[in-house]
């Protein structure tokens, strides 16, 4: 399973090589006690999807270059960082709500620092600043590099703004400081910003245009990880499919599938997960690479958004719903033990009842095994915001998504139950929220697993748990040895 693929002779060879000789990435450990001795702190509290709590670790560590240290603790931080979402207008009243709090601190404590980060940061720029008056430093997703400058002039008084976008920068060779880390899963981002521009989202105003990360970079950080004593990473990218990285030595290219197989190759121990997939870029090819590899996990976040094809077209998904039910099968096909999750916005503009059905249906179709669904929120500047009316009350959007909701909880719950009696490979994450005479686990097809502590297991081991209960959204089981 584990032999070379022809094709990849050359890049694996540089990874040796690499290996051997200079070292492309090195994380930077955590620091012991993070609230202890002297110095300055940092707080930072992520919102939104895992590319943001990904950047807060990159954040984390070019702040630690500059004498920062991390704290748990919003008291006894000298600068509080908030890294935004601005996908839903919810998030962004979190965020705001979280800001106002943060400014009765800073006039209670003179000279504590408070900065936006992220994709509300860019998408706003200067209104916090000076319309608002919330905030000391706004720092867009290209800009952190700058941080440390823009951090020296809010301790001086300056207010500081970077909101550049770049269709260079990757942060390749930044060493991300794992905060709140388990010690057993992480992230690896292997890509920025989205070429995709669905008619709803701000994702390319605030993250820029695509751009890949070096491979060996990708390879040499997981295999990090794994020396490290993690045994599974998540790779990251708004669109993991247009992966494409050109070697400038022999201008050979990398694309997503042989990305997979190379991180794969790194340890049988080491799993690996990616999000987010895009329908109408998914191939057979990564599907297959998928099926070959026991470690790359038989879990595919596919989002629908919408089953039907006219709401799909005025997204501007650039598939329909036969493409979409193409590739579901295509999946099922090759990997015949993938489960299969999704997004979905409900009452998007000029959403038809019978629209809202095909979405429902496809919901029962496609059998995911969870989903991420919402109302739509209408974002300035985009295109549907530009183009369309947001025109389905709000009402009718909260009635059809809760019919959303129950329809995946119905769903849900019987995939689940037919897992009852079968046995499955977990990775022991820790102790389940409920009780600490519990582990908690996911399976390959990233459902959670709770089961009873048993011998001498910890978090990080592999174990078999056999399903005995099951609700909707988790497992239950115990521990089975061969």
């Amino acid at each position: 399973m584990y032999d070379s693929n022809p094709t990849l002779t050359g890049l694996v060879k540089k990874i040796d090589e690499a290996k051997q000789g200079e070292v492309f990435f090195k994380e930077k450990p955590a620091p012991e006690g993070d609230d202890e001795g002297t110095g300055k702190h940092f707080y930072i509290e992520s919102y939104g999807c895992q590319m943001n709590f990904s950047d807060s670790e990159i954040v984390a560590s070019i702040l630690s270059e500059v004498g920062y240290r991390p704290t748990r603790h919003l008291e006894t931080a000298d600068l509080i960082l908030v890294n935004t979402c601005s996908i839903r207008e919810k998030a962004e009243e979190t965020v705001r709500q979280r800001l106002r709090v943060f400014d009765k601190m800073k006039r209670q404590r003179p000279g504590t620092m408070v900065g936006v980060l992220g994709c509300m940061a860019e998408r706003l720029k200067s209104k916090f600043l000076e319309e608002e008056k919330l905030v000391d430093l706004v720092i867009g997703p290209d800009a952190y590099r700058d941080l440390p400058n823009l951090v020296a002039g809010a301790e001086e008084g300056e207010r500081g703004v970077n909101v550049f976008l770049s269709r260079e920068e990757t942060y390749a060779d930044i060493s991300p400081l794992r905060l709140d880390s388990n010690g057993v899963t992480a992230f690896i981002s292997i890509m920025r910003g989205c070429d995709n521009m669905c008619s709803f989202c701000v994702v390319p105003f605030t993250r820029g245009r695509e751009r890949s990360r070096d491979c060996f970079s990708i390879v040499t950080e997981a295999q990090d990880l794994y020396e490290r004593g993690y045994r599974e990473v998540t790779l990251l990218g708004q669109n993991v499919d247009s992966y494409k990285w050109q070697n400038p030595e022999n201008e050979q290219v990398v694309n997503f599938a042989q990305l997979l197989e190379m991180v794969a190759k790194v340890h049988p121990d080491l799993r690996v997960r990616f999000s987010t997939s895009h329908p109408k870029d998914i191939t057979d090819e990564v599907l297959h690479t998928i099926a070959r590899y026991e470690n790359i996990c038989k879990y595919i976040h596919l989002p629908v958004q919408s089953g039907n094809s006219a709401v799909l077209d005025r997204m501007n998904r650039t598939y329909d719903r036969a493409w979409y039910m193409e590739r579901v099968q295509a999946i099922y096909r090759i990997i015949p033990e993938c489960a299969i999750s999704s997004d979905i916005i409900a009452g998007f503009c000029g959403e038809q009842e019978h629209e809202h059905q095909d979405t429902v249906s496809m919901v029962e179709w496609a059998n995911y095994s969870m989903s991420y669904m919402f109302c739509y929120s209408e974002r300035p500047g985009t295109m549907a915001a530009r183009k369309y009316e947001d025109d389905v009350p709000e009402e009718v959007k909260k009635c059809r998504l809760q019919e959303i909701v129950d329809k995946q909880s119905e769903v849900s719950l019987r995939n689940n139950k037919a897992d009852i009696g079968k046995t499955f490979k977990v990775l022991i994450e820790g102790d389940s929220k409920k009780s600490d005479r519990e582990f908690k686990g996911r399976n390959s097809q990233n459902k959670m697993m709770v089961f009873p502590k048993v011998n001498n297991l910890k978090p990080g081991n592999y174990v078999w748990v056999k399903v005995t209960g099951a609700t909707s959204a988790t497992l239950m089981g115990e521990v089975s040895f061969p």
